[in-house]
């Protein structure tokens, strides 16, 4: 019988709930911190007094940059100076912001005027051949051929044309096994259950249509594109690590095959028409064997709480012949929606660790960037450069952009004194959380820039090559996007537990009595000459998040009167609408101020740049994903994840999103959560 050992129960801060803890990223927090390098935090390498504008000399925006990300159809949104006429800034999608909602209310709320409809949920059949979805006979045969489970990154794309058909892709991060099956179910049938789960992560594309533009649109079972990739589907593996001796199992002697890929978090969509995903929290499916680099990755000796060893090998490291098994996951994946019958691929040369996003950028010079967050606290953020040069319209050739480039991890440093930056959330005297940095080397085409490391093991190891060349420690990178009409970047920074006052620096400058970096923020950075290739970049907090209306918060919103702002905690994924705001969604707020996860609205520009807008909320105990921004078409999508997470099979905390609690477990509506991907529309046509 599958156990769940709760060792954040008693641990968790607020209402945050052990569950999530352990499923989400194996009760990560419970372990040693894994980065135990000397690396200096943010303040520890701003000494030197440097005015980022004498230093670096920054002008004006990127908006000469091609930008593709989760909002992309099949170019950038052109840069426009259009924001409509709402005093907000706002583009195509007017509302009046919402009142926070509680964390427990069991349903979507959305502004007035609009209304929300399910395209897609767990267990719905992809294919002819699919069987119905049956909560009391799932297996992974049956799971393999239905919509996967914890949809998050999101994209959704038109055909064109009449815009009456499109398709949608959508990762699918972890399971939720106390509530996706009954205690007597899991007890009988174990393989099955642990088959399931195997089957439920990866991704799923799926073919869409719909009546017209500003419709709602609706999933097509049997769709040309519809294809499930999941824990056991064949990858290959490219980039200078490929075939490394570090990639080899028993299973594979080349080091260029891997079956599955797991924990795929926030991700993007290229300008070539390509979907890259994030492994993220991979190290919780694998038992290790005490190795260093095992630890700087988190995985751990002993048991897992998912046991996949008892039904697969490769899942124990121990086990002969699989020791570098876990080596084959924390990477970039790429896969091509168009070609269901396409081989997806494993990027070594974007890096191995706990990868957030993946958002792809063409540089003004005609070279693909990608930015990528490393989701744990005190890890780095990074890049990566290709060598070769974007070709318009030549897919073959751009699907071998990832393949060789340079990668760098980010460093920091602050313009402020260190006595202003003191854990309060106090601005500093020259009115800005502001400084600059720099981009490290770590690889460039197949040589290692790290002193010690061979190329395979900079990319293998990532994090420890990382360590080793000083970047600088995070609260939590999680996700990159960058502005369609400016070229500026925003990084996520969820939160951090961990930080003390101690350890507090103009970056990350809050550490809350009652926990650290309690509620996250948002960075603003611009590259130096606005080339997305440069080595230096300026950078500004955006926001600190918070709740204004509790007592002792640190929230800041860029000079924005905080009785203005809507409550906002936990930044996670980043999206952007045409005119260039941007839109926030939240992972952890029932934990930290007590409100259910919600989308926000950002504004840019203008005097009421720092502008926090809540556009809606998702239902108990689910986190909102993958954010998408149709704004010329009044919609918005969202990939609504693990509601009712803090339930059990029997006593439910949601019924999200057919609501029959009475109802049946098999069929097209069943008596369980499920999570699934939601539009948001207007009905005011």
């Amino acid at each position: 019988m599958l156990k769940r050992h709760l060792p954040m129960v008693g641990h968790t801060r607020g209402n945050r709930l052990p569950i999530t803890c352990e499923l989400k990223c194996g009760s990560a927090c419970s372990h040693p911190v894994p980065n135990t390098s000397d690396n200096a935090h943010f303040r520890d390498i701003a000494n030197a007094a440097i005015s980022r504008r004498a230093a670096l000399g920054l002008g004006g925006g990127l908006a000469a940059a091609v930008v593709i990300g989760a909002n992309a159809v099949s170019a950038a949104a052109p840069a426009t100076a259009d924001n409509g006429t709402f005093p907000t800034g706002g583009g195509k999608l007017p509302f009046d912001a919402i009142d926070p909602v509680e964390r427990t209310v069991d349903d979507m709320t959305v502004p007035a005027g609009y209304d929300w409809a399910p395209i897609i949920r767990w267990g719905d059949p992809l294919f002819d051949d699919s069987p119905e979805f049956d909560l009391e006979h799932q297996t992974g045969a049956s799971q393999a051929k239905q919509f996967g489970y914890n949809s998050d990154y999101l994209n959704v794309i038109s055909d064109g044309g009449d815009d009456r058909s499109g398709y949608l892709v959508n990762s699918h991060e972890y399971t939720n096994e106390n509530i996706m099956f009954s205690p007597e179910y899991i007890a009988s049938n174990p393989k099955d259950v642990i088959e399931t789960g195997i089957e439920a992560h990866g991704l799923s594309i799926v073919d869409l249509r719909r009546g017209g533009k500003g419709q709602p649109w609706e999933y097509v079972r049997g769709g040309r594109r519809n294809r499930r990739i999941t824990g056991s589907t064949p990858f290959t593996v490219d980039g200078p690590a490929a075939g490394s001796e570090l990639l080899k199992t028993k299973d594979d002697t080349t080091g260029t095959k891997v079956l599955g890929t797991l924990n795929n978090c926030a991700g993007g969509t290229t300008p070539w028409g390509t979907v890259l995903s994030g492994e993220e929290n991979f190290d919780q499916y694998f038992i290790g064997t005490g190795a260093e680099a095992e630890r700087r990755i988190g995985i751990t000796p002993g048991p897992t709480s998912r046991r996949w060893d008892t039904v697969d090998p490769r899942f124990n490291l121990n086990n002969e012949g699989y020791a570098n098994e876990a080596n084959r996951f924390g990477w970039i994946v790429e896969i091509d929606p168009e070609d269901p019958k396409s081989t997806p691929v494993k990027h070594t040369a974007l890096g191995r660790f706990k990868h957030e996003a993946g958002t792809a950028v063409i540089s003004r010079d005609g070279y693909a960037v990608v930015y990528s967050g490393d989701d744990q606290a005190n890890d780095y953020a990074y890049k990566f450069v290709s060598r070769k040069k974007y070709r318009e319209g030549d897919k073959k050739h751009n699907m071998t952009l990832l393949s060789e480039g340079t990668l760098y991890v980010a460093q920091f440093n602050g313009n402020s004194p260190e006595s202003e930056i003191d854990g309060s959330g106090q601005v500093p005297s020259d009115g800005d959380f502001d400084g600059w940095g720099r981009w490290i080397p770590l690889v460039k085409n197949d040589k290692s820039l790290v002193e010690g490391f061979s190329v395979e093991e900079v990319l293998v190891n990532t994090r420890l090559a990382a360590d080793t060349v000083g970047a600088t420690k995070m609260d939590r990178p999680e996700d990159f996007e960058a502005n369609p009409v400016t070229g500026k970047v925003y990084l996520a920074l969820t939160n951090n537990s961990g930080r003390t006052a101690d350890a507090v620096d103009e970056a990350n400058p809050v550490a809350n009595a009652s926990g650290g970096n309690r509620d996250g923020h948002v960075i603003e950075m611009i590259e130096r000459r606005g080339d997305h290739t440069a080595e230096r970049f300026n950078w500004n907090i955006l926001f600190l998040a918070g709740d204004p209306n509790q007592e002792g918060n640190k929230a800041y919103f860029d000079g924005v009167p905080l009785d203005m702002v809507s409550p906002i905690s936990c930044p996670d994924n980043l999206a952007f609408d045409s005119v260039g705001n941007l839109w926030v969604s939240t992972d952890g707020q029932p934990g930290k101020i007590g409100y259910a996860d919600a989308l926000h609205k950002v504004t840019l520009e203008g005097r009421n740049r720092g502008l926090v807008e809540q556009f809606l909320a998702v239902p108990a105990d689910a986190e909102t994903c993958g954010p998408v921004i149709h704004d010329r078409d009044n919609s918005v999508f969202v990939a609504v994840q693990h509601p009712g997470e803090g339930g059990n099979w029997g006593a439910h905390t949601s019924y999200f999103p057919d609501f029959v609690p009475d109802g049946p477990l098999s069929g097209d509506k069943v008596a369980a959560p499920r999570p699934a991907v939601v539009q948001v529309f207007s009905t005011q046509g």
